[in-house]
């Protein structure tokens, strides 16, 4: 037993360290002083000053929060209506018309999107780009307000039928409060999905409306300076933050 259990830990390890190294470097030559990658020449805070100077880089970040808070908002409401759907009626062209855009390949959402903004005369901007993230989000919301709903006891609510309850009463102070956590976590999950989205939002941005991805990859395409391994490590910090913060998103924290 001894030996199965060390090769599994090395082979985790193994796994652990091909995944982690390389945001390890990003994070590390984010304060390389010197404006090429190749080498370790001393520790600085300039890029990162660079960075907070650099207004079509504030602007894109900007654009970013906005357009995830947004999106966040409208996929945990539209999500959770969805999510309340799936577990009442348990059709298979439900589910398969909520859960599609999850399993979709982005570039052939994006594309898609395109097309129908195209076709119906939408502007590309922030709202499209909106109006996308929402489309492959409210899966997620949906997925987890399912996984709270399947977990709750329906003679709560037909408890409250029988003394009287409307179903907005009954929704509004029984059905919302057990599936907060479901919902808050659903809206986390969008809230990172939309800020770190790239491919859709490429096909679906207009002038004036680039996002942190967008910026990045526009600068990426002349040299990795440290400035993009600046701006990259600050959004690797956003995302982990998010997850900690997704993660004590319980029923028992939010009695608490």
């Amino acid at each position: 037993m001894a030996r199965p259990r060390k090769t599994l830990l090395l082979a985790s390890a193994l796994v652990y360290l091909f995944l982690y190294i390389p945001l390890a470097v990003v994070v590390v030559f984010s304060f390389n002083d010197s404006r090429l990658n190749a080498e370790w020449v001393g520790f600085t805070w300039k890029w990162y000053d660079q960075l907070f100077s650099n207004p079509q880089m504030l602007q894109a970040a900007r654009n970013s929060l906005i357009i995830a808070l947004a999106a966040a908002l409208l996929s945990g409401v539209l999500g959770c209506l969805a999510g309340i759907a799936l577990h009442r009626f348990r059709q298979k062209w439900l589910s398969a018309l909520v859960l599609g855009p999850v399993a979709m390949p982005d570039i052939l959402i994006g594309v898609s999107l395109l097309l129908t903004f195209m076709l119906f005369n939408i502007g590309l901007g922030s709202i499209s780009i909106i109006l996308a993230h929402v489309s492959f989000c409210i899966g997620f919301v949906a997925l987890a307000v399912q996984a709270r709903m399947s977990g709750m006891d329906d003679s709560l609510l037909e408890a409250a039928r029988d003394l009287g309850a409307s179903p907005w009463q009954s929704f509004r102070l029984i059905t919302l409060p057990l599936l907060l956590p479901g919902v808050i976590a659903g809206m986390m999950m969008a809230f990172t999905l939309s800020i770190d989205d790239f491919v859709v939002t490429f096909f679906t941005a207009g002038v004036g409306s680039a996002t942190l991805p967008l910026e990045i990859y526009s600068m990426v395409k002349i040299a990795v300076t440290p400035e993009v391994n600046a701006v990259s490590t600050l959004l690797m910090l956003l995302t982990l933050v998010l997850i900690t913060v997704l993660s004590r998103f319980s029923p028992q924290s939010l009695r608490s």
